[in-house]
């Protein structure tokens, strides 16, 4: 059982990092670009 429990440990690691790294490439996709910058300027708007 301490072995499962180690296992599943490490490999929560690895899903986390690689869940970061996904999100992380999805931000800096040139694809993404135009609409991420729209998004960053919505609190400079004035309304």
């Amino acid at each position: 059982m301490d072995d499962l429990i180690a296992n599943a440990r490490s490999l929560w690691t690895v899903w986390m990092f690689g869940l970061f790294v996904a999100i992380v490439v999805w931000a800096f996709w040139p694809k993404n670009r135009k609409r991420l910058e729209a998004h960053a300027s919505i609190p400079l708007k004035n309304d």
